[in-house]
């Protein structure tokens, strides 16, 4: 059986065709799967996709049609995709519900001491032999506040880091992290963890309650000289509120890895063409903000993992198992009718 994969990097595509041989042929496409796209996978019953695929009703819909019956998505996070669609069309859908958490946990450090430390624009200065120190000045981050907002598995890997630089802790959850709470972690409401935190850090999902996580009221309620750091998903973050503020000269830095709007965007080269999303354009001009696109997960580790999960939803799939990444099952439309 041949897999068509979107949406594939070139580091990735070796891993994939490396891990599936001897099980299925794969088909690696570097283009993401949209409504535009979806024909290319007429005649394949198994497809796999990236993060930034659109699985809505109208790509789904034309996918059942053509013949697909499993999509193997490789990543965590399944916002992009209409479940409830998928299984009326009779779609099997899984996701990769694990992967090396200090990935995003270290990009998201790496990202709070790029802007911390000024280190883009230190880095801009001295390719042109400018060794000035101006501007540059930078924080200490021993004794200051750390502000987690999700302590899962990422979040309890950044608390990890946070810890080692001896920082206090806060967190915010549903459930307290046993492991944070004996790092010293204090949980505490969301508004009082932005009040009092110096870097604020999302590790939360998205979904409904936690789209704008982050609003006008909260990026307000921010210490001025704050540092928000986002690598998790870009709907958490109200895009057009944090313009608003970094206008009135607010926050030390903003790191971005993710961004509302970044499908068809990320993962993109944009380079010759005119963007016309006015408030990522806004956005880039703030010297203190520092955007990336996407790339927390984006280690050999991590892509590694995600690949190995990835060829095991389909062996469960083409064996009949229902494996614990399956997010739709198969049959569930039947099962749907009946009930």
């Amino acid at each position: 059986m041949e897999i068509l994969a979107f949406g594939v990097q070139a580091d990735e595509k070796p891993l994939l065709e490396s891990a599936f041989a001897g099980h299925h042929d794969i088909r690696c496409l570097d283009v993401f799967l949209t409504e535009d796209t979806a024909p290319i996978a007429a005649g394949h019953e198994i497809i796999s996709t990236s993060v930034n695929a659109d699985l809505g009703a109208r790509v789904l819909r034309p996918l059942a049609a053509g013949g697909t019956r499993m999509i193997a998505q490789r990543s965590t996070g399944f916002n992009n995709i209409d479940l409830d669609v998928a299984g009326r069309l009779g779609l099997t859908v899984a996701r990769v519900s694990y992967y090396s958490p200090y990935s995003v946990a270290e990009f998201a450090w790496t990202l709070a001491m790029a802007v911390n430390r000024r280190v883009v624009r230190a880095a801009g200065r001295t390719r042109d032999f400018d060794f000035r120190l101006d501007g540059l000045l930078g924080r200490d981050m021993r004794g200051r506040t750390a502000g987690v907002l999700g302590t899962g598995k990422i979040g309890e890997a950044f608390t990890r880091i946070a810890h080692g630089f001896g920082m206090n802790l806060l967190g915010w959850d549903v459930v307290p992290n046993a492991a944070c709470l004996e790092l010293g972690m204090k949980y505490v409401g969301k508004d009082q963890l932005l009040a009092d935190s110096d870097l604020v850090s999302l590790h939360v999902p998205l979904m409904p309650a936690t789209h704008h996580l982050i609003g006008a009221d909260e990026l307000r309620a921010m210490r001025d000289d704050a540092i928000l750091v986002n690598s998790s998903r870009g709907g958490l973050v109200d895009t057009a509120a944090l313009v608003r503020e970094l206008r009135q000269g607010r926050f030390t830095g903003v790191g971005l890895d993710v961004y509302e709007a970044e499908a068809g965007l990320f993962f993109l080269d944009k380079s010759l063409e005119v963007v016309d999303d006015d408030t990522l354009a806004r956005l880039m001009t703030f010297p203190n903000v520092l955007v990336t696109s996407h790339q927390a997960y984006y280690t050999v580790d991590a892509v590694r993992q995600i690949v190995e999960a990835t060829v095991g939803n389909v062996l469960d799939y083409t064996a009949g198992r229902r494996g614990e990444n399956v997010l739709v099952p198969a049959g569930a439309e039947a099962r749907s009718s009946a009930s």
